[in-house]
């Protein structure tokens, strides 16, 4: 419903813009990303793992707004195994994968760490490391011969070793990487519903001092929900930058120019889309990517790009209050049965006043 009604309103905004062009843009932006299905799948990728970090620490009552620092770091570690480890070619891009997952996990420890220790607040110390995180990387590879060409302004083309194998669909830089990300959201699903340690880590997002009560150890869950979230996040920094690129012999390259990635944010939306819900947050990410790739094709009928940005953003907003949206559908169809059927209100008020009657009177026992 929600995704429906954001739809339409997005079709507004789009009338608005440009009346005559809204049916021709619209219809790109829903159908277009059907044309172009391996991209979709490529781009989906990056957002996807953003999004199971935020996600995932939404469970456990974190706010993890360092997904785009944790996501550049990822990236960093695994250019810096891609251009100067040399490693057989079977395992190289594996090595490249983990080490981009390290660098996730330690940009994700320390706000984990000041939270658990220090009570500081994830979201403030995140915010930092996201600044931190792009100056440092951008200063870094700037800073590195091999791995910056500055010719180019941008990363050289990582060796074929390092590049993730691609699933071939042409004219799409789509690759393994989807395939283990829609892994990890099953793997993430079971662990959270099915096991004791996802159980313990809900719980204490719940109520930290509650589940310490029940013998939980609530600083360790933290730090370790901050840690997982943040080797999410750069695992999608190592999808992103690993994939080879539609052209032969290249590959995707990164271009310090000090702007915070956007991945990191995109993830928020899609974990809003996806209820923080590791499956649905599969759907999510394909979904938005579906929307942006199509509205990229807005263009073509004079849309500007920023456009879908803008349908994005109200389809989120409506997911945001879904749950206000589905208590007054609720509350709505309600009214409108009681109004034709007032009889079986009726009903139901005797049918409580009659159980009411025949319960035992517990403090007239207590008496005798």
């Amino acid at each position: 419903m929600a995704i429906f009604l954001g739809l339409v309103f997005g079709f507004v905004v789009m009338l608005a813009a440009a009346p005559g062009s809204a049916i021709a843009g619209f219809r790109h932006i829903v159908l277009g990303g059907f044309n172009r299905i391996g991209n979709v799948f490529y781009f989906a990728t990056p957002i996807l793992m953003t999004g199971l970090a935020v996600g995932f620490a939404f469970k456990m009552g974190l706010f993890n707004i360092g997904a785009s620092g944790q996501y550049t770091m990822g990236m960093f570690f695994s250019l810096y195994v891609g251009f100067m480890w040399d490693l057989p070619s079977g395992i190289h891009w594996i090595v490249a994968i983990l080490a981009g997952m390290l660098g996730g996990m330690l940009w994700g420890f320390i706000p984990g760490f000041f939270k658990a220790f220090l009570n500081v607040n994830e979201v403030i110390t995140s915010i930092m490391f996201n600044y931190i995180g792009m100056y440092l990387v951008d200063m870094l590879v700037q800073g590195n011969s091999i791995m910056y060409n500055s010719t180019m302004t941008r990363t050289n083309y990582l060796p074929l070793n390092a590049q993730i194998p691609s699933l071939g669909v042409a004219g799409s830089n789509v690759n393994l990487g989807i395939i283990f990300a829609i892994i990890i959201g099953f793997i993430l699903y079971i662990i959270l519903q099915k096991t004791t340690f996802g159980y313990e880590l809900k719980a204490t997002g719940f109520n930290k001092y509650a589940s310490e009560y029940a013998g939980m150890k609530g600083k360790t869950n933290i730090m370790i929900t901050m840690v997982i979230a943040g080797g999410l996040a750069g695992l999608g920094g190592a999808f992103a930058i690993l994939a080879p690129s539609a052209i032969a012999g290249s590959s995707m390259t990164y271009e310090p120019i000090n702007i915070i990635a956007a991945a990191g944010f995109n993830g928020i939306a899609v974990a809003l889309l996806g209820n923080s819900h590791p499956l649905g947050i599969i759907l999510s990410s394909i979904f938005i990517s579906h929307i942006q790739r199509g509205g990229t094709l807005a263009s073509l009928v004079g849309y500007k790009p920023e456009i879908i940005d803008v349908v994005i953003a109200i389809i989120i907003y409506f997911s945001a209050f879904a749950m206000i949206m589905n208590s007054a559908l609720a509350s709505f169809f309600k009214k409108r049965i009681e109004k034709r059927h007032p009889v079986l209100e009726t009903i139901e008020d005797k049918s409580v006043e009659m159980k009411s009657d025949k319960m035992p009177d517990n403090n007239t026992k207590e008496a005798e």
